[in-house]
């Protein structure tokens, strides 16, 4: 285990902390206030740790009462969220996943019900029955109907009515608005590419929908190397995981500075605290330790994809003990549940995205990292789809036996040869594959798509 794999000596760490120079903002009193918080968890935790060799604990259990409780029935607090039931039910099966907790039978077949109630007549998925179709809250739909994975959950999804929604929400430059009349940013792109890859859309479908659409994005990365929701905005690191994952289903990285972000996304982990940040000059968050955490092994596809060079992969370039540190120590709410950072409360967005981000944290590599003791080891999550990576193979492989049940029993063993090139929709077929070459450890030699790769 090389120094970077290894815990941190949190004293020295100290040595990080944000010094002000004597000139104080209201981001300089943010940031140090921040610290503090965090100084006294990893303060306690080194006096607990020498009483007690196994820590930090992953508290499994008290996460997966939350994780039920939750899904059964969620607190009023959880009102102004009803226009966003498909993401709540989303973040509640992949934290779930990733803890290895399966729900019984009854209650998955409810949510199928419940997701079948949110589709609309016309495509698409909205945030509660009766509402109209979002393409967040479609993607939403998608995973956790590819989670729970059921004949009847994947049926769920009309594909031919999904493909009526995305051309909807489609601009003619291939771009894509959340909703019809809605605003236009790269979530858009994202949801609908991601949504439409797991259905296993044609490869002349993706063709014609994802038209210009690598090119579009690659306008939103910014001069600082990261991406904005649109041209011309703050890189973000949700909008930037949404444009590299893109790519990396889309292919087009020929038109991006991969080096720009890549050094844009590892300089967004904070040095002290050991988590991520989202932008330049922000708070460390749990959540970003999927979206920033992710997009690092990504990044790192991408240009070895581009270069032809694999060895791009064979390295970690974030610290993922200091990560794991972050999420074990100071997001885990002895009740259950995850958090943003000390102080606040937990909730089922950061509960999904911070055990996704311990997830990669643990499996970017072809060697699983585990911080403490062994039991605190979670299950991987694909990192462009953030779902079980089995779940997006079997979605996926589900959808071609559907197209071509007769020889699509082989094709996904890969006992079929051809010429064609797993959706090919960038402008030059030459210069892409697909995400599904992301295996979860962010290599790109997953034989996810290999149904496809035959036609």
């Amino acid at each position: 285990m090389s120094v970077e794999e290894s815990p941190r000596n949190l004293q020295q760490y100290k040595r990080f902390k944000t010094n002000d120079e004597g000139r104080k903002t209201s981001t300089s009193i943010e940031q140090i206030k921040t610290e503090a918080a965090i100084e006294r968890f990893y303060d306690r935790f080194e006096q607990l740790s020498a009483l007690d060799q196994t820590l930090p604990k992953l508290h499994r259990a008290d996460h997966a009462r939350y994780l039920q409780t939750s899904l059964e029935q969620l607190s009023t607090a959880y009102e102004c969220l009803d226009s966003s039931r498909p993401w709540l039910v989303y973040w509640i099966l992949n934290a779930a996943s990733v803890l290895n907790l399966r729900f019984n039978d009854d209650l998955l077949e409810r949510v199928v019900d419940f997701l079948g109630r949110c589709r609309g007549k016309d495509g698409g998925f909205g945030g509660g029955p009766g509402q109209d179709p979002h393409l967040a809250t479609t993607y939403a739909a998608v995973n956790a109907l590819c989670i729970i994975g059921t004949e009847k959950a994947l049926n769920t999804i009309n594909r031919e009515t999904l493909k009526k929604f995305l051309w909807a929400v489609r601009e003619g430059n291939g771009a894509f608005r959340m909703h019809v009349g809605g605003e236009l940013d790269v979530r858009g792109a994202y949801c609908a590419i991601s949504s439409a890859k797991l259905a296993s859309f044609t490869p002349e479908d993706e063709m014609k929908l994802f038209d210009g659409t690598a090119a579009w994005v690659a306008e939103c990365q910014t001069y600082e190397g990261g991406f904005g929701g649109a041209p011309g905005l703050e890189a973000h690191g949700g909008y930037s995981f949404c444009a590299a994952a893109a790519i990396m289903i889309l292919g087009g990285e020929d038109r991006c500075d991969l080096n720009a972000l890549l050094r844009w996304t590892v300089n967004r982990q904070m040095a002290y605290e050991g988590g991520f940040q989202g932008r330049t000059n922000k708070l460390v968050d749990g959540c970003y330790s999927f979206w920033q955490g992710a997009l690092v092994p990504i990044v790192q596809s991408l240009i070895a994809r581009k270069e032809q060079q694999q060895h791009v992969k064979t390295v970690s370039l974030f610290n993922r003990m200091a990560l794991q540190e972050y999420v074990l120590i100071c997001c885990q709410k002895p009740t259950g549940g995850l958090i943003d950072k000390p102080g606040k409360p937990a909730d089922l967005y950061h509960t999904c995205y911070a055990m996704s981000g311990l997830a990669v944290a643990q499996h970017c590599d072809a060697v699983p990292l585990v911080l403490g003791d062994e039991r605190n080891e979670v299950l991987p999550t694909h990192p462009v789809h953030n779902i079980p990576p089995k779940a997006a193979l079997d979605a996926y492989r589900y959808f071609v036996e559907l197209d071509a049940p007769e020889s699509a029993a082989e094709e996904c063993n890969g006992k079929t040869t051809g010429t064609g090139t797993p959706m090919d929709t960038s402008e030059n077929g030459s210069d892409r594959q697909s995400s599904s070459n992301m295996s979860e450890d962010g290599s790109s030699n997953s034989n996810y798509t290999s149904s496809r790769t035959s036609e």
